[in-house]
């Protein structure tokens, strides 16, 4: 992947960090709150005998209190939060958040248009799911493309699953009019064809010094901070405490991890470099047998790659990025299928001992015995010939069949459900940490424009969503959050709602049971993420 590319994601957080930093540290000390004095002053009686409670809410004698009222905090300390710190910020911000930041720089992109890219990485910040959902179905598909052609003994076969399991990330087209297909799969001199293209998707994107360096920066600096966050005094600054913050993006780690493994084939330039100069060497049976240069007829090939046709519907599937392999998911199987059918007919006629030309005898090729080899010979023919050798047997034709393609729902819901998971682990243990912390803190044209205008508002909540994540990391940081209306929890408890002063052992006792049991589910959804990854891939290195 192109350096300019992988920076991308990196630069445009710190660009987005830098001026959400310029903003807050420009807000005037004056308006915050010293909450410390405002607390004494309350202790002292300052503001009379009446709103203090305990910590869970109960009224008790203001001098006894260790929490007070929300209507007692903004009578006696105001609205506004406490003054930004710039030593608390940087030390959190620098511990919890700028790793992950960094981190973003190593997802794969590989589009031709920057902006495709950038709208990648906001995808993949705001949509966690849409991210791993996206990974997972390309782990399934390479295992399902694996068995669906397991059986098959034809030429090639092996080589056929490698370039469509490396092309998930493209916009494939399948073309079988012009015995174009049949022929590239039958005729022996296109055995250079096949080897071609494998060698030009051979290219990856995969463990690099900089990405190894990168997650283990996240991963140290994770757990020393999560070490601290525990033997150290945790009430000290416990509104900008980061805990939530790194278990709420951990599930990046696992993401950036899987398509590192993978190495998806998606740098839009490489595939179609590979895709054209493996198509100047297809063949194309003739109507008297001999085969010729499939260039010498037409400009059509039997597998292309299609370029941007300029219609919006189908931008994602032509965007060569692998976050939109959602969106490229049903075409593609519908290719696979396609090439499946013929090299199924194609294998089922060899192990039936029939040549492409039935005048000719079986010959038997090399290691035939095992299946590994089909005598060149009984591979040539005219285009009717190879064009029947590769219809199924006993059916004069194709038929009509479904845009749904062999197990798509199985997959779609494993899929669905991993990625839910990794979701809902990491985001689930953000909000165990926060819940358990003590109130201080918080028709057909139709269908076609309606498809279009929904993916184009799901992109826009998520490119929101995205910077919403990091400007609420900056906020906490900085302070902004550490105020009467967050720390009593008003927007959840209403105007009823109670201010801890004082942590009893009970509350620190709870809060960290919290804080081990929100890392073991983040860490624990991550690592079982990665598990299932890897396995996939296992299974279908093996295959």
């Amino acid at each position: 992947m192109p350096s300019h590319l992988s920076a991308l994601g990196g630069l445009y957080n710190a660009h987005l960090s830098i001026h959400i930093l310029i903003i807050l540290v420009s807000v005037p000390v004056a308006l915050g709150v010293n909450f410390n004095q405002c607390l004494a002053d309350i202790q002292g009686g300052k503001f009379g005998q009446s709103g203090g409670t305990d910590n869970h809410g109960r009224g008790v004698a203001i001098s006894n209190a260790t929490a007070i009222t929300y209507e007692l905090c903004t009578q006696a300390c105001g609205s506004a939060p406490e003054p930004f710190q710039w030593s608390v910020f940087s030390q959190e911000f620098s511990s919890w958040l700028l790793p992950w930041l960094a981190l973003v720089s190593q997802l794969p992109f590989g589009s031709e248009d920057k902006l495709d890219n950038l709208t990648s990485m906001l995808l993949t910040v705001g949509s966690p799911t849409l991210a791993a959902y996206s990974l997972v179905l390309t782990v399934l598909n390479g295992r399902w493309i694996a068995r669906r052609f397991s059986s098959y003994t034809f030429p090639n076969t092996h080589l056929a699953v490698r370039i469509l399991s490396s092309l998930q990330q493209s916009p494939l087209h399948i073309n079988t009019d012009y015995s174009l297909l049949s022929s590239l799969i039958v005729l022996p001199l296109n055995d250079d064809w096949w080897r071609d293209l494998k060698e030009g998707l051979e290219y990856t994107h995969t463990w690099s010094i900089s990405a190894v360096t990168s997650i283990a920066w996240v991963i140290i600096a994770y757990l020393f901070t999560v070490i601290d966050s525990f033997i150290g005094d945790i009430t000290v600054s416990i509104n900008a405490n980061g805990q939530g913050v790194g278990s709420l993006w951990i599930w990046l780690l696992p993401i950036v991890i899987g398509w590192l493994q993978i190495s998806p084939k998606c740098d839009t330039t490489r595939l179609f470099k590979a895709v054209n100069g493996a198509n100047k060497l297809a063949y194309v049976a003739s109507r008297d047998g001999d085969p010729i240069l499939a260039s010498s007829l037409s400009s059509q090939r039997a597998i292309t790659l299609r370029r941007g046709v300029g219609d919006p519907l189908y931008h994602d599937e032509n965007c060569t990025v692998p976050i939109y392999n959602y969106a490229r998911f049903l075409p593609w199987v519908q290719a696979v299928e396609t090439v499946s059918d013929m090299f199924r007919s194609a294998s089922q006629q060899a192990c039936d001992n029939q040549a492409v030309d039935r005048s000719m005898e079986w010959e038997v090729g090399e290691n035939y015995a095992t299946g590994a080899r089909v005598n060149r010979r009984n591979r040539i023919g005219t285009c009717a010939q190879v064009d029947n050798y590769c219809l199924p047997i006993g059916e004069p034709s194709k038929g009509h069949k479904t845009v749904w393609g062999p197990d798509v729902f199985s997959r779609v819901l494993i899929a669905s459900s991993i990625a839910l998971s990794l979701q809902w682990g990491t985001a689930g243990a953000a909000i165990v940490v926060v819940w358990f912390t003590p109130t201080t803190g918080h028709r057909k044209t139709l269908a076609r424009w309606m498809a279009i205008t929904i993916r184009r508002i799901g992109k826009i909540l998520a490119a929101l969503n995205a910077v919403w994540v990091v400007v609420s990391c900056l906020f906490q940081f900085s302070n902004f959050f550490d105020r009467c209306y967050c720390n009593g929890s008003v927007l959840g408890q209403g105007v009823t709602s109670w201010i801890v002063i004082t942590f009893i052992p009970d509350d620190l006792s709870s809060m960290k049971g919290a804080w081990i049991g929100g890392v073991a589910l983040a860490a624990g959804s991550a690592t079982l993420f990665v598990i299932r990854v890897m396995d996939g891939q296992h299974v279908d290195a093996e295959r």
